[in-house]
């Protein structure tokens, strides 16, 4: 088992990646035309950015671009990062609207909360995890995790637009969940197969009326091209007291196991996001994590990023 999965392009290390500059995808000359024409009219229109759609022409525009992107994100290393143009080819004010047709041409657009919010913000607003905010909206370190690991929905991607980067800090880190799976396979099998039983995951702040504050996954489903990775241990280590189950310990070494693993430097691979850049990621096997970060003092110059998630084609 072990030799067929590492045979697998999706099972990377990092130095078995391939070289940092085929991580990008400059969008061509093509799908940027494109982009200025669906811009324009959307100008006219005056909508709210979530309301375009990407015309026929549009997507036939894109369709070789993004032939590439999903390939790598399905097949490949898991992640691509698009970059439109030269760094000042889109105003800051239309990136959000490039954003969420490129996006859109990948995927069918998720609600994001109960809300139903389309493009989150994600800038640190002050709060804290330890009294229900999502990291997304703290400056503190994530750990390796996939989103919407507490979702009925099956996610399949995530992307993140950089806007602003901040003060120092902030670094994208994501290491292959394939290969992962292969080390906790090799090292404690036993491990593996707990992290296959479900856990509670905390909704965090996803319920709807008539919700359990809790739902149970398994951490590890499927296998081979068809796996499905749910976690964010703390999301687990909350659900779980929530239902009045702390974890055991077999559960306990499993996951220890599970971020040891996921955190080695040899596995990982990491970047900054420039502003204007789009970073996509396969969210079923692809485990990452944003580094903690100190930001500007001026408002205008914070970190801010905005996520889509994506329901593949």
């Amino acid at each position: 088992m072990l030799t067929r999965t590492i045979a697998d392009p999706r099972a990377w290390r990092a130095d078995t990646l391939d070289d940092p500059a085929s991580w990008y995808y400059p969008l061509s000359q093509r799908s940027l035309s494109a982009l200025d024409a669906a811009l324009a009219d959307w100008r006219r229109d005056s909508r709210p950015v979530t309301e375009l759609r990407p015309s026929d022409a549009l997507r036939a525009a894109c369709a070789e671009d993004l032939r590439f992107v999903r390939t790598a994100l399905e097949e490949g290393r898991g992640f691509a990062i698009l970059t439109p143009g030269r760094p000042d080819r889109f105003a800051a004010r239309d990136l959000p609207a490039v954003y969420w047709l490129v996006g859109h041409c990948l995927g069918r657009p998720l609600e994001q909360n109960v809300q139903g919010t389309l493009l989150y913000d994600v800038r640190d607003a002050g709060e804290d995890v330890r009294y229900g905010a999502r990291f997304s909206v703290t400056s503190a370190e994530s750990t390796f995790h996939t989103d919407n690991s507490f979702g009925a929905d099956v996610l399949d991607y995530v992307g993140l637009l950089c806007l602003n980067t901040a003060k120092s800090g902030g670094e994208s880190q994501v290491v292959s969940g394939v290969r992962v799976l292969d080390e906790l396979r090799a090292e404690d099998a036993d491990a593996l197969e707990v992290l296959r039983r479900p856990f509670h995951f905390d909704r965090r702040g996803g319920v709807r009326p008539g919700d359990e504050p809790t739902v149970r996954f398994p951490v590890v489903a499927g296998d081979g091209p068809d796996v499905l990775i749910r976690y964010l241990r703390y999301w687990i280590e909350v659900g779980q007291e929530k239902a009045g189950e702390p974890l055991t310990a077999a559960q306990t070494k499993a996951l220890d196991l599970l971020d040891r693993v996921a955190a080695r430097l040899r596995l990982r691979a990491e970047f900054m996001l420039r502003p204007g850049e789009m970073f996509f990621i396969n969210n079923r096997w692809i485990l990452h994590n944003r580094t903690a970060f100190e930001d500007h003092a001026e408002p205008e110059r914070k970190r801010h990023y905005v996520r889509l998630w994506l329901r593949r084609l």
